[in-house]
């Protein structure tokens, strides 16, 4: 196989508001974080151990704006697109580098609000639907009458 490929997919939370900045031709440039978790249990200690990668994501034109309005720190991502190496000089001097995921495509996969409202109405929500099967099973039962035969095998 002689080709090669450069696609990275995550789903994260943003770290951070979008920061953006404009061209002079138009063009626009979003940048903001990603944090992935990785979670396992230490065999020797037994306890859990999380470990955050931050992934710093770059967006443009249109696409930059669109994360810039509906996204904020704490919401969940999908971002799909390309790993990019960059270089520049810092103000003291030294060469900085810096990996990048250029996006391609993106979905908004829930706001911190509502992962928020979710984690809290979790646990109300098998109570509100035990209690509407109860109250429907009464009203369920007078269509059953026992004079009438089925044709059921069982």
């Amino acid at each position: 196989m002689s080709g090669t490929l450069n696609k990275v997919m995550l789903i994260g939370h943003l770290g951070d508001e979008v920061k953006m900045h404009y061209f002079e031709g138009g063009g626009a440039i979003g940048r903001f974080p990603i944090a992935t978790n990785e979670t396992y249990t230490n065999k020797q200690t037994g306890e859990r151990v999380t470990n955050t990668d931050w992934h710093n994501i770059v967006v443009r034109n249109k696409a930059a704006e669109i994360c810039e309005k509906y996204l904020s720190k704490g919401d969940k991502v999908y971002v799909e697109g390309r790993l990019k190496n960059r270089q520049w000089q810092g103000e003291d001097g030294n060469t900085r580098y810096s990996t990048e995921v250029h996006v391609q495509d993106f979905t908004f996969l829930s706001t911190k609000k509502e992962s928020m409202a979710n984690q809290q109405s979790g646990g109300q929500k098998p109570q509100q639907n035990a209690a509407s099967s109860a109250s429907s099973s009464p009203k369920a039962a007078p269509l059953a009458r026992p004079d009438q035969e089925d044709d059921l095998p069982f």
